[in-house]
């Protein structure tokens, strides 16, 4: 028989525009048919690569279609494709002791998802049952989700429709300390935007708040990074007032920061609850909530389900994204190429005026474009450029912050130092372009600092 054609472009921008609804968005102007996939790297249906620097929105963890992880799936996938956990199965339970060993602290007890949103709902609805409040706080610039509790506690308003949300949420001020809320400056702010959760607390709640919900580095919020000093305080705080503390590691964790499996033990702390989807599925849909046997016990008399939550092929491949992660170390591949990364964004900085901030660590990082360095007027405009610009040259980049202004570097943990250098070149060559084409610098300028630069690695 015949291999069918794929679809062209047009065909399929006709088919989405006459059958989907318009909620679905593209980042291109002139969009990419994406046929297959292979560790770092994409191909559209013309046979064009591109590295993925975006993962797929930070949810490919270990690559593409992985050669240690399809082949068991297709195998689980052919053996048993689908229960509910009202039955016993092998791949779940085998799941969580997996988790379990790899959590933080006396985090053991899981309960699974089918996504990252669905986990931010399991969190609250736990939080409520142990503490029997319905109060929380979450953070301005957070993304948690896109139902109508995680977009409450998102603090975008782009994130934010759909009203009325649900009552009992307040957000405190993030720690953006490129952008200080407080407008001071770290360290000498005496970490200003931890305390004035307390604040919120004592005036703006009851005073007695089920707990608080935060990202460990903010991803559509661009790549925020609280300073060291942040969580414990924030943690305190929350304890103090009868709360648990809720960390999303949707995009941070398994690895993603490195070295560490998630991203709050880079700050020494353990939560109460820790939510996961994305990278914990490398690509397939599942996500999850794990907290201690204490906090679980508050739903020990509580009917609580999920079709497909701990369905069998999530579940193995979940798992088997753990294991790959040890097996090539992939924890330590993002510490020593996400660093080696930072520090040529760094170098970028030096030379492009366009960018305010590069920030983020591990394979988790951000570049905050301006169109002046002293006002940081967002480059908004030059953001969706770049993408552009970055597209027809292989390389697939994302882009977050409240202004859109921040460029997302989150590529699969499996990248080389050779693709960090691609990444380089490329965001080098086309930042530069875009500085030329926007006026924030002048040819000559550009020339002239570009042929100083060089002289100076030489």
């Amino acid at each position: 028989m015949a291999e069918e054609k794929s679809l062209s472009v047009e065909e399929i921008k006709k088919k989405r525009e006459e059958f989907l609804m318009p909620a679905y968005l593209t980042y291109f102007k002139e969009p990419v048919h994406i046929v297959r996939g292979e560790m770092q790297y994409l191909y559209d249906d013309e046979g064009k690569k591109y590295l993925d620097a975006f993962s797929s929105v930070v949810t490919i963890s270990v690559g593409h279609c992985h050669p240690d992880i399809i082949p068991e799936v297709q195998k689980q996938t052919a053996a048993l494709q689908h229960i509910t956990t009202l039955y016993y199965t092998e791949s779940l339970v085998k799941l969580a002791e997996k988790l379990a060993s790899i959590m933080p602290g006396d985090l053991q007890k899981s309960f699974f998802t089918n996504s990252g949103t669905e986990a931010t709902e399991m969190s609250g609805v736990i939080a409520k049952n142990y503490t029997k409040r319905h109060e929380f706080i979450a953070l301005r610039h957070a993304f948690h989700g896109r139902t109508l509790l995680s977009m409450t506690l998102s603090g975008q308003s782009l994130w934010r429709h759909s009203l009325p949300y649900v009552f009992g949420v307040n957000q405190a001020p993030a720690a953006y300390c490129y952008r200080c809320p407080m407008g001071l400056k770290y360290p000498a702010c005496d970490m200003r935007c931890a305390y004035a959760v307390e604040e919120i607390i004592k005036y703006s709640t009851s005073g007695k708040i089920a707990g608080m919900i935060a990202e460990p580095i903010m991803g559509f919020g661009g790549v925020i990074t609280p300073p060291k000093e942040y969580f414990k305080i924030i943690q305190e705080l929350v304890h103090k007032y009868g709360g648990l503390l809720i960390i999303d590691e949707v995009q941070t964790g398994f690895g993603r920061t490195g070295e560490k499996w998630f991203g709050i033990e880079q700050w020494d702390v353990v939560p109460d609850i820790i939510n996961m989807a994305k990278g914990m599925g490398n690509g397939i849909p599942i996500g999850g909530v794990t907290t201690t046997p204490e906090i679980a016990e508050s739903h020990r008399n509580l009917i609580h389900f999920s079709t497909y939550g701990g369905n069998p092929v999530s579940t193995t491949q979940a798992r088997l994204v753990i294991e790959t992660i040890e097996k090539y170390d992939y924890r330590t591949n993002a510490k020593v190429v996400g660093g080696y990364l930072k520090e040529k964004f760094i170098e970028l900085q030096e030379k492009h005026k366009i960018i305010g901030e590069v920030r983020g660590m591990g394979l988790m990082l951000g570049i905050e474009l301006v169109r002046d360095k002293k006002t940081k007027e967002p480059a908004a405009k030059e953001m969706i450029a770049l993408m552009d610009l970055c597209k027809d040259r292989g390389l697939f980049i994302g882009k977050g912050a409240m202004a859109g202004n921040v460029i997302r570097i989150k590529p699969p943990l499996c990248i080389t130092r050779d693709d960090a250098d691609f990444i380089v070149r490329i965001l080098d060559e086309t930042l530069g372009l875009v500085e030329k084409e926007s006026g924030i610098i002048d040819r000559n300028f550009y020339n002239s600092r570009t042929a100083r630069i060089s002289a100076k690695q030489q």
